[in-house]
């Protein structure tokens, strides 16, 4: 399918940003449905295709384990150079000593998984991009945690939450924001309601 008008824009920014001899520090802000992952994914496809490693930290182990099997089945299909892997807290020991060792030697060129990425175990071998989703839910200094993890890491944030412009300055100062403002037309409407 074809990137939205405002896809295309964000992704023409994040790569500028890739791209640039300074550490990217961006926030993608758009709704539900919007297509913020597609530019997640061509974000640590780019970074892969350069011999490096990306990860992407989801806020549950439902959300990150949806976005493995979805970068897997990409990777397949396409004939993509990803070599994805999942680590999560509720992964059995023998499961993540296997994840850790793909990590650690380069093998694995995308992480995906949950808080359990910056865990002190977890060591990376070119770590290049981190990428948060739903941002909101982690702390500044998750975030610090896990950029030190790798040298001049590029950092890309995700949020579905509207954020008004005066708080945009306060919370996300230190951060290019860009807005994906367009849904792709095969989209059904968001429904939103509130439960008492």
């Amino acid at each position: 399918y074809q990137l939205t008008a405002a896809q295309k824009r964000v992704w023409d920014e994040i790569r500028t940003d890739l791209k640039s001899p300074y550490a990217m520090n961006r926030l993608i802000q758009g709704d539900v449905g919007s297509g913020k992952t597609i530019l997640a994914f061509l974000a640590l496809l780019m970074c892969a295709a350069n011999g490096c490693q990306g990860a992407l930290m989801a806020p549950t182990e439902v959300l990150a384990r949806q976005h493995y099997e979805s970068m897997t089945e990409m990777a397949e299909t396409y004939n993509l150079p990803l070599r994805p892997v999942l680590l999560t807290g509720s992964m059995k020991a023998k499961e993540k000593r296997i994840a850790y060792e793909k990590i650690e030697t380069g093998y694995a060129n995308v992480i995906i998984g949950t808080h359990a990425l910056i865990q002190k175990r977890v060591n990376y071998h070119s770590l290049a991009l981190l990428i948060t989703d739903e941002q909101h839910r982690f702390s500044v200094r998750q975030r610090e945690v896990f950029a030190d993890k790798g040298d001049n890491v590029h950092v890309l944030v995700m949020s579905a939450t509207p954020i008004p412009r005066t708080l945009e300055i306060i919370l996300y100062g230190d951060l290019h924001i860009s807005v994906v403002d367009e849904l792709p037309a095969y989209r059904l409407p968001i429904k939103n309601c509130v439960v008492g």
